[in-house]
């Protein structure tokens, strides 16, 4: 997977790839679908979701430059294998799921699998988790309509925020936004394919 899927397509983050061949990305799927977990394609994890192929996790996380003792806020848990990823890279883990039952799952998997580093929310992923705030890195698991006001207002500055925008619908541009001395910046990634972000400042449900 990391050779053939991540490697050949230009990430070379020796940290990222690290962790990539680390963290057991089958034991984020259902059983019956184990066999598809390595594949270049995102998985089904119920309920209208799916986990991220591999690449794009690499490609997000390597957008992000995280470094130790980070604090991370993470936008739809979803399985948990992003969170999981950022927590072996040895970040704090903030992570926010609006489906009670990917919430309540992936929580017990991500303990589980003694990822303590990782705190799991149910609510709308949208408004963030501004209690907590601010965070050093913000990634986003889901696409919306434009970039969440209270997502940028929790972010450090100087601060990184990954997301996938667009106007419609499985069809975004992946952002990585730069907070700096109170002005924003943000480059184009590329095209990508998100479930949709929804809440307050995503799409309505």
């Amino acid at each position: 997977m990391v050779r053939e899927q991540i490697e050949a397509r230009g990430i070379t983050d020796e940290r990222v790839l690290s962790v990539m061949r680390q963290v057991p990305r089958h034991l984020f799927v259902d059983e019956a679908l184990q066999v598809q977990a390595y594949g270049d394609h995102p998985v089904p994890i119920g309920l209208g979701q799916t986990l991220s192929q591999p690449y794009i996790v690499a490609l997000m996380t390597t957008l992000l430059v995280v470094r130790p003792q980070m604090r991370i806020l993470e936008i739809g848990t979803g399985s948990g294998y992003q969170a999981a990823i950022l927590a072996a890279m040895g970040a704090e883990v903030f992570t926010v799921e609006r489906i009670k039952q990917l919430y309540m799952t992936s929580r017990t998997r991500l303990l589980d699998m003694r990822y303590f580093n990782v705190r799991v929310k149910l609510d709308d992923g949208t408004m963030g988790w501004p209690e907590l705030g601010p965070f050093d890195r913000i990634i986003v698991t889901a696409g919306g309509p434009e970039v969440p006001q209270p997502l940028l207002d929790q972010l450090t500055d100087p601060g990184i925020m990954v997301i996938p925008v667009g106007r419609a619908k499985r069809e975004q541009r992946l952002l990585r936004i730069f907070k700096k001395e109170g002005r924003i910046h943000q480059e184009d990634h590329g095209s990508v394919a998100f479930v949709d972000l929804v809440g307050s400042h995503g799409w309505k449900v």
